[in-house]
């Protein structure tokens, strides 16, 4: 199976500061990948990396086998790669129809079948962007990246500040998109065990550098590197 993405041994960071050494990695068609590690390793910088928001030092970038490295964040946005960052970056002053209807591209993912997978969306489509609660507003950065039909989308923290209650619909939104639905994504979360359940496989970045690679069913029951790398353990007995 071909690879969607493939990242290869990339170099890059901010201004002076070099934050991501070496990265390899790739995804093949239909597949996830959870990008795991402490607040710091470098998640949300290789999410920009790929996007194309940091300065690149080294290394490739391809989609679908075509170099996007030199690419501007525009044309990697209509080559293919779609992103939900963590400031949601939906437009407040607008609809929540007007948010969808004004940047969607032909394809499977349409205004239906992105109020088919948020039906809140649905019921406040005459909203404004800035009137939504945090969820909501999350549900709506997600539907406008998937109303792009783009060939991979990376998702930045999507769960982070939200109620429980919505962090779970949208989980099982994010397993449908995921496992249903078989769209190729990267997802950066906090808490490993959240969303090792809905993604294939997954990396653990440390000083901007991959040192764990495995399936997701594997690291699961990897209690050794998930203390060591995410101090999964401790936090579960402090907790307990």
């Amino acid at each position: 199976m071909p690879d969607v993405l493939k990242v290869d041994n990339l170099s890059a960071g901010y201004d002076q500061a070099l934050v991501l050494r070496g990265i390899s990695f790739g995804i093949p068609e239909g597949q996830s990948l959870a990008l795991l590690g402490r607040n710091g390793a470098g998640k949300t910088t290789l999410l920009n990396s790929i996007v194309g928001v940091t300065r690149y030092r080294g290394g490739s970038i391809a989609l679908d086998g075509r170099d996007v490295t030199r690419l501007r964040p525009d044309q990697r946005a209509l080559a293919g790669i779609g992103w939900v960052p963590q400031e949601r970056n939906i437009f407040k002053s607008l609809t929540v129809e007007e948010n969808l209807t004004a940047i969607a591209k032909e394809g499977p993912w349409t205004l239906e079948s992105i109020y088919a997978m948020f039906p809140r969306l649905k019921e406040r489509r005459g909203n404004m962007g800035g009137q939504l609660s945090g969820g909501e507003q999350q549900m709506l950065a997600i539907g406008r990246a998937l109303i792009l039909n783009p060939r991979i989308i990376l998702l930045d923290e999507p769960l982070e500040g939200l109620a429980p209650i919505l962090v779970e619909e949208l989980l099982a939104a994010l397993q449908r998109i995921i496992r249903e639905e078989k769209i190729s994504a990267i997802l950066v979360e906090q808490n490993a065990k959240k969303i090792l359940g809905i993604v294939d496989h997954a990396v653990i970045l440390e000083r901007g550098q991959i040192v764990h690679a495995a399936t997701s069913e594997a690291l699961r029951n990897d209690r050794a590197t998930l203390e060591t790398y995410l101090g999964v353990a401790k936090a579960e007995a402090a907790a307990g």
